[in-house]
């Protein structure tokens, strides 16, 4: 039997996770958030979010990539060679703002390749091709398991800063020790519209010139999409795991841009970029 001062039909107490507000105090006030982890990876990443075909980071800047094909320049004369030269002189010399050139060597995966391989032996009815071809297959698939077959990739970084250039360039010429005895780096948490806009059309100048420098140079060059950038990234994070385990088709999301993880969902407007 329940004592007297309660009722029977007791409405049963609610779990604190459930229930924000706790139960049956006069004084009843909302849990605080769980605090985030400032050690976890995530808050290590110096990007923020992937949208519009550019790369926010967390300081506020914004990126944009350019991926480029290699020219053979052994294979050309020395005349050529010469206005190729100049041609990359002039290009260097026209930018007014900062650009960093990467070269990125990374291992393929020729399972693919070599399946192709497979299917075109398959219906080949010429005998001496089929001899050949199954010389071939097993050559590949030995060298794939005893060597790294590697490819370069090559790309043009270019930022925007909407402090300006030169302000940034300054800060980021400190020395290491500089750097490291200067405290945790600001984020931003929010950038406004006006900003947001600017920065649209400042990248996408900065790309048309990059781009029609290169193609002086006879250098074919295309700016990078949202889908291209979120891959691009998840395999330098990842260069193992990308390997066996590439990217989700990203057709299959219904999200506009990628944003990094937060307690709140991601904004169909540009005010409300979090750091």
């Amino acid at each position: 039997m329940p004592p007297n001062n309660q009722s029977v039909n007791q409405t049963p107490a609610v779990p604190a996770a459930v229930n924000p507000v706790a139960v049956g105090s006069s004084n009843a006030q909302p849990i605080p958030p769980k605090p985030r982890n400032p050690n976890s990876s995530q808050n290590s990443l110096l990007l923020s979010e992937v949208r519009d075909n550019m790369v926010i980071m967390a300081d506020g800047s914004f990126r944009a990539v350019i991926a480029c094909k290699s020219i053979n320049f052994d294979l050309m004369s020395s005349r050529e060679r010469e206005a190729i030269e100049y041609s990359y002189q002039n290009f260097l010399n026209a930018l007014n703002h900062p650009i960093q050139i990467l070269v990125r060597s990374q291992r393929i995966d020729i399972g693919p390749y070599i399946d192709r391989l497979v299917d075109i032996r398959r219906n080949q009815d010429n005998m001496l091709l089929n001899v050949l071809m199954d010389d071939y297959i097993n050559y590949i698939d030995v060298l794939s398991q005893e060597a790294n077959i590697m490819e370069k990739s090559f790309y043009i970084a270019i930022p925007y800063y909407p402090q300006g250039d030169v302000t940034t360039l300054i800060e980021q010429g400190k020395g290491f020790f500089g750097k490291l005895f200067a405290g945790p780096k600001n984020t931003i948490t929010k950038i406004d519209t006006a900003t947001y806009q600017k920065a649209k059309v400042e990248i996408k100048n900065r790309v048309d010139g990059v781009m029609a420098g290169l193609f002086q140079l006879g250098i074919q060059a295309r700016q990078l999409g949202t889908k291209e950038l979120g891959e691009l990234y998840y395999k330098f994070y990842n260069p193992d795991t990308a390997v066996r385990e590439p990217l989700g088709n990203f057709e299959d999301v219904t999200a506009l841009y990628t944003k990094k993880g937060g307690d709140e969902k991601p904004a169909a407007t540009p005010e409300g970029l979090t750091g």
